[in-house]
């Protein structure tokens, strides 16, 4: 799906209610309390649990299963199976894969799951009646195929490596997307019906409760009950959690940092391939002259937007894809913190410094807006520290602080600080959508695929290459030539990775360690991703 305004919705949050018995969360402390409970907040609104509309395609949906789900650690995931009963197979070129299926699994709502529910599902998000946003992502897929009650068969248009990627999203049964219509007005957006651990027992605006599904098929949840509230201010996750009201919450990395020194509790940033930038539109005649593409990425002091907006809590990004993925990244391909040849390379451009200490060419002034989510303030902070670095090169930047209603009609004009990696577990999915010029076309995926209107006959091949190719090494060298075309001649100013921030209670249940994270950093990720594994000695 590319770029993506704020996240997928997740499990979201807003003031505890009630007298819940909770059990607190984090790094193990050997502080306990004896309840069977969680209760987490964050910004997130609830409901929107339907997998057909894009509900959980990173795999964090705990109503729901995958054929596939994610394996945890350091650096880039794993896949491991879930519904499937081993890895999926691809045929010589990828355009053929085999899923096997586990029996013996139910649906929440007591049915049968087999290969006519994955059919459905997949057939559900293709089916333009359905209008979801996650279409796009999956055009790969030309049709799905039960050969049998427990095998089905993936047939591609084309061939596509990492289709491991699209088997995270949820299966839902057959019946209930049986007549095609609408996914944003399906009933599984507020009643999810799936094979997963946990299932939602009630939900209001401000708060969804969930009840660990004893039958789940790999064994019942320890945490028997979730309660996510909806409490979408910073700064009141923030005095919630240091009054002690909930068990564990997101926030923005400064804000999060002032609980490092707080008695029972601990601060946790999990790694993401989660970026922010400024696209910069091909058609703005400032921001779309190649030499001052070139030197705003020269400007940006990326570095001391991660000491100062992040609290140290990121990393330098050039082009979309991190250093978590190994041998696809390429470290030359970056820019240096230069701005003296940054205002060398616009003044060979004809890009001239007036008395007012502001550039223009041909009668225009060296000046665009950036626009961003008012609601935002780590987006706002870092277009601040961008517009600031631009000035001193003698580029003015307005900043507007806007709704996404309104960003989104001006997305190919104005420059926008965004945000992407809604599905970073493949450099494909990664950087396909946000650098192809085929995302150009009107009509073609998200308006916030390639909002630069970026195009780069390189490029393009190099991730057709990527996509396309079964053999790693073939896949690892396109990567690192996408990276480097880009930087010769980038078409946004890609500025950090961050690394998602989180404050919880400590505990002594045992987890399972950390996950890459996507652009989605609710509490659905964070120490909370594999919640349903938490065990605790009796």
């Amino acid at each position: 799906m590319g770029l993506i305004r704020s996240g997928v919705p997740t499990f979201a949050i807003a003031a505890v209610v009630g007298t819940l018995l909770v059990t607190s969360c984090s790094t193990p402390s050997g502080t306990s309390t004896a309840s069977d409970g969680l209760v987490l907040a964050d910004g997130y609104e609830l409901g929107g649990y339907n997998p057909v509309a894009g509900f959980g395609a990173a795999g964090e949906a705990k109503m729901y299963d995958g054929l596939v789900r994610l394996r945890g650690g350091e650096g880039m995931p794993g896949f491991e199976p879930a519904l499937a009963t081993s890895i999926p197979t691809a045929n010589a070129d990828a355009t053929l894969w085999t899923v096997t299926l586990r029996g013996g699994v139910t649906f929440s709502d007591g049915s049968t799951f087999d290969a006519a529910d994955v059919v459905a599902t997949y057939k559900a998000i293709l089916d333009p009646a359905s209008a979801s946003e996650a279409k796009s992502s999956f055009d790969m897929i030309s049709d799905v195929v039960a050969l049998d009650q427990n095998t089905v068969e993936f047939r591609l248009a084309y061939s596509y490596a990492p289709l491991l990627t699209k088997m995270l999203i949820g299966i839902v049964p057959s019946e209930s997307v049986a007549t095609p219509a609408l996914a944003a007005e399906s009933t599984l957006n507020t009643e999810p019906i799936g094979t997963g651990p946990y299932t939602l027992v009630d939900l209001s605006p401000d708060r969804a409760v969930f009840a660990a599904n004893e039958n789940y098929w790999d064994g019942a949840p320890e945490i028997k009950k979730l309660t996510l509230l909806y409490v979408p201010d910073d700064n009141t996750r923030a005095q919630r959690m240091a009054s002690g009201e909930i068990d564990g919450t997101n926030l923005p990395p400064l804000l999060a940092n002032t609980f490092e020194s707080r008695d029972g509790m601990s601060v946790t940033a999990h790694q993401s391939a989660d970026w922010r930038g400024v696209s910069l539109p091909t058609d703005n005649p400032v921001a779309g002259d190649p030499a001052m593409r070139m030197a705003l990425n020269l400007a940006a002091n990326r570095q001391s937007m991660i000491d100062n907006v992040l609290g140290g809590h990121g990393r330098v990004a050039a082009t979309p894809i991190p250093e978590v993925y190994g041998a696809s990244y390429n470290p030359d391909a970056t820019f240096a913190y230069d701005p003296a040849k940054a205002e060398q390379i616009l003044t060979d451009a004809g890009w001239i410094e007036g008395s007012d200490g502001i550039r223009s060419k041909d009668g225009r002034r060296a000046q665009f807006t950036i626009m961003y989510n008012s609601v935002d303030t780590v987006r706002r902070d870092l277009a601040q520290a961008f517009a600031s670095d631009a000035l001193g090169i003698g580029v003015e930047v307005d900043l507007e602080a806007l709704s996404w209603d309104r960003i989104d009609p001006r997305i190919n004009r104005d420059s926008t600080l965004l945000g992407g990696g809604d599905e970073p577990f493949d450099p494909d999915t990664q950087a396909y959508d946000a650098l192809n010029s085929a995302s150009i076309a009107p009509g073609v995926g998200s308006i916030y695929d390639n909002p630069s209107d970026y195009s780069n006959q390189v490029v393009d091949a190099g991730l057709d290459i990527g996509r396309r190719s079964l053999d790693q090494a073939t896949r690892d060298a396109a990567y690192r030539d996408v990276q480097q075309a880009y930087v010769d001649d980038p078409g946004y100013v890609y500025l950090v990775f961050l690394d998602h921030t989180y404050v919880s209670k400590d505990s002594d249940w045992t987890m399972s360690g950390p996950v890459l994270e996507p652009h989605a950093h609710g509490v659905t990720w964070g120490p909370w991703w594999s919640l349903q594994t938490w065990t605790q000695e009796q």
